[in-house]
């Protein structure tokens, strides 16, 4: 680091060196100034007095950070005492303009123009009782407007460095934010991709199961029987394979920023996964009223996810063979209903101590939608879920409904 950056590290590092040697310097010009060549044209020595009082004066800058009210009003009073008891004054006499500089500097506005006032007037009064009250005689007139001058520019300093202050304080606070930002949604996007890939392997891995272990018991028994199951196995592999394919196709498109940023899975293929359900042995109805109409992707996306897993939880753990799943189109959302037909004493459990996220990551979509989620056993003891989506309000002239029966 070298220039000015590294001179006012310096500064700050070592406050008392960088006011001493200023210090050190006026008071040397101050016993050397009688001695420049110029009018008047006398040589006049610096006397005793006028010794003592430049060195307290340019003794008393040395400190003029830590104390600059105190500095100021010492070296005022011994400007005055100066201007008192001597005729020469040297260029000490100007150390009440630097203190006035640093108080303005480092304290309040009010308090710096208070103090350089205080001190505009006991220059004034001096000037007057040492000129025998004749203000034109010369004196503190020029101190006095070096004073003010003094004021005003270290008012003008402290306020830039404020300035600067709050802009770098903005910028952190503004870089501070998005790095949380940054993290929020590295959070949410984790989240999000795990839920994908629970929703995507856990329905055709339990269909995978389930016909490998029909596949070996029926292996001797009955080959037709185990040859199809084994090509359900196949067949739910080769779906897997191809959905976690489109997932990953969707992780690396990053040099599109039009590209979707989720599976494009919707309801228009609840057919086929009622179908594979079928083909594992899970009986599923599913009834369909109001009125069908575009979904937005990601409701669209959360309803069918949230259908895939509630099947797969009751294929999986409520021993029941059926299931029924039922979709409501309302003006102002989308209603998804999935029960299964056994005690859901099983089902309850869907998110067990060793790690499952069912239950939760169903839960989860929802919300992300702004939608609401319930999950449990009714009073019957089947498992229900029941997720409420919002959609975008039907105009009033297109509120008809319908109602219609797949499965």
């Amino acid at each position: 680091m070298t220039g000015p950056a590294a001179w006012r590290q310096a500064v700050r590092a070592h406050p008392l060196v960088a006011d001493t040697v200023p210090a050190a310097a006026l008071f040397l010009a101050s016993l050397l100034a009688p001695f420049v060549p110029g009018d008047p044209p006398e040589r006049v020595p610096p006397t005793v007095t006028v010794t003592v009082l430049a060195a307290l004066a340019c003794a008393a800058l040395a400190c003029r950070r830590r104390w600059p009210a105190v500095i100021l009003a010492a070296t005022t009073g011994i400007a005055c005492v100066s201007m008192i008891l001597s005729d020469v004054q040297g260029v000490y006499i100007g150390t009440p303009v630097v203190a006035a500089y640093t108080v303005a500097v480092r304290t309040g506005r009010r308090t710096a123009w208070t103090a350089g006032g205080a001190a505009a007037v006991a220059f004034g009064v001096t000037s007057l009782s040492t000129a025998g009250g004749n203000w034109s005689a010369p004196g503190s007139q020029p101190l006095i407007l070096w004073i003010g001058m003094a004021v005003a520019a270290g008012d003008a300093v402290r306020t830039r460095r404020a300035y600067i202050v709050l802009l770098e304080e903005r910028a952190r606070r503004a870089e501070q934010s998005r790095e949380q930002e940054a993290a929020r949604r590295v959070t949410q996007e984790r989240l999000r991709i795990a839920r994908d890939l629970h929703d995507v392997a856990a329905h055709h891995i339990a269909v995978i199961g389930v016909q490998a272990g029909v596949a070996g018991h029926t292996l001797r028994t009955d080959p037709d029987v185990a040859e199809e199951s084994l090509a359900l196995v196949r067949q739910a592999g080769r779906t897997v394979l191809e959905e976690l394919s489109a997932l990953l196709g969707v992780l690396r498109r990053d040099d599109d920023p039009m590209a979707p940023v989720e599976p494009t899975r919707g309801l228009d293929g609840l057919d086929d996964l009622v179908g594979s359900f079928a083909d594992a042995g899970l009986e599923v109805a599913w009834t369909l009223s109001g009125l069908p109409r575009p979904l937005p992707s990601p409701v669209d996306l959360a309803a069918y996810r949230i259908v895939q897993e509630s099947l797969t939880n009751v294929h999986k753990h409520s021993g029941s063979s059926r299931a029924r799943v039922a979709i409501e189109y309302a003006p102002d959302r989308l209603v998804v209903r999935i029960r299964d037909e056994g005690d859901g004493g099983e089902v309850a459990r869907a998110v067990p101590a060793d790690g499952g996220y069912g239950i939760l990551g169903m839960r989860e979509r929802a919300t992300a939608v702004g939608g609401r989620f319930e999950a449990g056993p009714g009073p019957d003891g089947a498992f229900t879920v029941r997720a409420v989506l919002p959609l975008p309000s039907l105009p009033s002239s297109a509120n008809a409904s319908g109602e219609g029966r797949g499965g």
